[in-house]
């Protein structure tokens, strides 16, 4: 099992200090000043008892976060002892076994809520993600997520994604462009929008086509791809006949697991969904303790 996710750009540590932070009222550098901040499990607990905890899954998912989640356990005891039993990506049946923990009772409880908040959280979302790129297996489109994600947590919600079988669209405004509908509206047209792009010396532009009469205008002013906008299955194919493979093609808005397939099925190259990573409910994951 691997010690830490894949997190390029990403200070682990630090969300996981900040999180626990939240929850205890504050952060004096883990171990046992910050368990004490439990008023409960400090009340209820001996300084020295220990517990023996089982992560499960109640339900099928795919995991996102677990080698995540034992550094909360480990920040506020660092002895205790973790075993994972799965590595992210990895789909497993309802009833899984997903970690042991042995360690000091109080860092246990302390740490709980903030492991299972991020635990649940991710591993909904790669669970999601999971099913979007099964419904479109065989027809040669590739899922991407989007810039819809909670502040603050986007690279570990597209660390979710990956896990799930999706591919990352770009991180944020800065490590791709895209021309979107105002952009277009505000530069008096899409080629205007998109010629302003390439004297501005950017490669790799996308470019929002909300109609087919955009398309022509747009890769006659240079898009390198376009993101054809809210169209319907049989708009989409007419679309991607006339880009006739210029171009790459990606479908995007209000794409549905009812949807998805059928948009698949058009001929375009990608789909993005937002609600991969902005509506995907949280796994039903909990921890039970055991004598």
């Amino acid at each position: 099992m691997t010690d830490y996710p894949a997190i390029p750009g990403f200070h682990l540590e630090a969300f996981v200090q900040s999180t626990l932070a939240e929850d205890l009222g504050g952060w004096s550098g883990g171990g046992a000043a910050d368990t004490a901040r439990d008023l409960t499990a400090t009340a209820c607990l001996p300084a020295d008892a220990s517990l023996f905890a089982v992560l499960a899954t109640r339900e099928a998912v795919t995991l996102a976060g677990l080698s995540l989640a034992k550094l909360f356990f480990r920040a506020l005891d660092p002895a205790c002892r973790v075993t994972p039993m799965f590595n992210d990506g990895v789909s497993v049946p309802a009833g899984t076994q997903l970690m042991h923990i042995r360690g000091n009772a109080r860092a246990l409880l302390a740490a709980e809520r903030s492991a299972l908040n991020t635990l649940q959280h991710l591993t909904g979302i790669a669970t999601l993600t999971r099913r979007y790129v099964d419904a479109i297996e065989g027809t040669g489109a590739t899922l991407l997520d989007t810039r819809k994600t909670i502040p603050g947590l986007r690279h570990l919600e597209k660390y979710a994604v990956r896990c799930g079988g999706g591919t990352n669209h770009r991180m944020g405004l800065h490590d791709a462009p895209m021309v979107k509908d105002n952009h277009i509206a505000a530069a008096g047209g899409v080629t205007q929008a998109v010629t302003a792009c390439k004297q501005a010396g950017l490669k790799a532009i996308t470019v929002e086509v909300d109609s087919i009469d955009q398309i022509e205008p747009a890769i006659r002013a240079g898009a390198d791809r376009l993101l054809l906008d809210n169209m319907a299955p049989e708009t989409l194919r007419k679309a991607v006949a006339l880009v006739a493979g210029r171009v790459p093609t990606e479908a995007s808005g209000g794409v549905t697991l009812e949807t998805i397939r059928a948009i698949a099925q058009t001929g375009v190259t990608f789909i993005s969904v937002g609600r991969i990573t902005q509506s995907a409910p949280a796994a039903d994951i909990g921890m039970d303790y055991q004598a």
